[in-house]
């Protein structure tokens, strides 16, 4: 690929950084996956092929270093990928501060959402014994999974066999305009979204997650073509 052809450290960070995806996987790096296939998880549209090639770049680049785990290659950052944290950051901030959000007209995935959902559980709020979330999502087949323990959430394809007392059940587009900071959850359940089960369990839910790393950062207005 012919680079930028320029001394600047900007147009250099991009030549080993900029390529579609690249991003995404150190995110996902930073919040914490470590084996391929949960990093596959949090970016489900990229191939395998791809993330392969991108892994492979970010170590060439000193960013990310591969071991060989107890079930095979994991994936760390090293200090230089850890750095990579701050420009992350400002990435996020400035997309929910400049960028128009309008969920209903976004290509969205479930997935991604219910993967941030995982790791960002408040398990302090949680009910005293294990329970199971389904969510049955409008054109999203089949239903996932939210295992919610004292100490361990799980996302899965199927109830792993715990009580399944809530179901979450609407559009995906209001599930992330609640997630995202769009909208209150009282405003999400006026867009469609309900969660179905004991009445008092089913008010605690939005309590058991710290809502996306963004969520409490607004909007600067109207943007020109949003």
């Amino acid at each position: 690929m012919t680079g930028y052809g320029q001394f600047c450290a900007v147009a250099r960070s991009l030549e080993a950084l900029g390529g579609r995806w690249t991003l995404l996987v150190v995110r996902e790096l930073l919040c914490g996956s470590r084996r391929f296939n949960d990093i596959r998880r949090g970016v489900p549209r990229i191939s395998r092929t791809v993330l392969s090639e991108r892994l492979q770049t970010l170590v060439l680049a000193g960013a990310v270093l591969r071991t060989e785990g107890e079930h095979g290659p994991e994936y760390v950052l090293t200090e230089a990928g850890r750095e990579l944290a701050s420009l992350i950051a400002a990435l996020g901030t400035w997309g929910q501060r400049w960028l128009p959000r309008h969920a209903e007209r976004e290509d969205l995935d479930l997935e991604p959402l219910l993967v941030d959902m995982a790791r960002r559980v408040r398990f302090e709020a949680l009910p005293a014994e294990p329970l199971v979330v389904r969510f049955e999502i409008a054109g999203h087949r089949p239903a996932r999974f939210l295992l919610l323990k004292a100490a361990e959430v799980s996302l899965c394809t199927q109830n792993p066999g715990f009580p399944e007392p809530l179901c979450v059940r609407g559009r995906l587009p209001a599930l992330v305009a609640w997630w995202r900071g769009d909208a209150g959850f009282v405003e999400a359940q006026r867009m469609g979204l309900s969660v179905e089960g004991p009445r008092a369990l089913a008010r605690r839910f939005p309590d058991w997650f710290e809502r996306y790393l963004f969520a409490a950062v607004p909007p600067a207005g109207p943007v020109p073509g949003g």
